[in-house]
Formats: C-alpha cells, sequence, structure tokens
C-alpha cells in the first residue's frame, strides 16, 4: 500500500527581527535531520517535496541527500499564515494556537483560519499527490498544518494535543488512497548504527 509521509520539519535557529518562514535550521535541526533520515529510511519515500520555508526546505534537502532519492519544493506547503504576527511570548504564543484549534473559523492568529489553512494544505497534498503518482511519498511541512489534517482524519485525535506532542522534527505515515494514519512519530530518537 502507498504511503505519504508527513514529516514536520526540524528544529530552526531563531533569527529576531526575521519572519518565522525565513529560519534556517539550527545546528541541532541539521544533526536532526540525520536521525529524522534514518526513521523515514524503512518507508523507502521515492521523493521529499517540502515547504517553500527555509526550514522545512533544509530539512526536506537534508533528508533526500541522505536517502539519495529527488527532492522539491512545493507551493502552499507551508505553515498556517501568521506573518503578520510578531514574535510573541510562549505562553502567549500557545494559548493562541489552541483558541485556533477552537476556534478553526475564527481568525484568531494570523491571515488565515484554521478551516482556510487546512483546505489549503490539503490542496497543495493532492497536487504533489498528482505529481509523483507512484512509489511513497514524503513531505516536509509544519506542525498546526500537520495537526490540523490529522485532526480531521481521525476525530478521537485533537489537533491541538498533536500539535503540542509533535516535537522537531517528527512524522506521521498515512496510507493511501483514503489518507488514513497509520501511525504518529511525535520525537525523532537517536538511533545507534
Amino acid at each position: 500500500m502507498r504511503k505519504l509521509i508527513l514529516i514536520k520539519h526540524a528544529s530552526p535557529e531563531v533569527q529576531p527581527g526575521l519572519p518565522p518562514e525565513k529560519w534556517p535550521l539550527s545546528e541541532e535541526g541539521k544533526a536532526r535531520c540525520e536521525q529524522l533520515a534514518r526513521h523515514v529510511a524503512p518507508l523507502a519515500p521515492s521523493v521529499i517535496v517540502s515547504s517553500d520555508e527555509m526550514k522545512a526546505e533544509e530539512t526536506g534537502r537534508i533528508v533526500a541527500q541522505r536517502l539519495g532519492v529527488a527532492h522539491h519544493v512545493a507551493a502552499d506547503l507551508h505553515e498556517h499564515d501568521r506573518s503578520n504576527v510578531p514574535q510573541l511570548r510562549i505562553a502567549e504564543f500557545i494559548s493562541l494556537i489552541e483558541l485556533l484549534f477552537r476556534r478553526p473559523n475564527d481568525k484568531v492568529l494570523g491571515l488565515e483560519t484554521a478551516v482556510a489553512a487546512l483546505s489549503r494544505f490539503e490542496s497543495a497534498l493532492d497536487e504533489v499527490l498528482l505529481e509523483h503518482p507512484d512509489g511513497n511519498v514524503a513531505v516536509v511541512s509544519h506542525g498546526t498544518v500537520i495537526a490540523l489534517l490529522l485532526e480531521k482524519l481521525d476525530k478521537r485525535r485533537k489537533g491541538f494535543e498533536v500539535w503540542r506532542a509533535m516535537k522537531l522534527p517528527s512524522f506521521a505515515v498515512l496510507s493511501l488512497p483514503g489518507m488514513t494514519l497509520d501511525r504518529l512519530v511525535a520525537t525523532v530518537e537517536i538511533m545507534r548504527p
């Protein structure tokens, strides 16, 4: 059965004054990509497609290089659009994200509602799968849009709880067609050679 691997990017280097979509990976994030590649390798993706945000693009490129597969950047796989939001204190940010999941039809944070972000993300995933009709496909994206999708696919999962659980990096494996969730790897553990 064909698989879609949804990967939450590795940890970025926070750079005050730059918007989050421009943050590069931290050194720890780059090292975690090595571990991520080892976890994803058994799933044998034929291609890795990433969001155009720098941290996701770098995560995708590093993992693709380690696995010896093609890497592409695709439109509309980016995070829930918060480009108009200044950097917030962690507690305030988490509270607003929780509100975003509770009130998906309202613009509680940023320029998109949760419903709009999920719709955009699903359309982008459909496009990626059309462009890559064979083999397993890995998509490197972002926590909020991935959690929104996982909540939609499995009503027992609360999106905010998934968002909180998914570390940098992490991934979910879905079976195609139908996008049935097989498993969620919320933390990429260090694997010994």
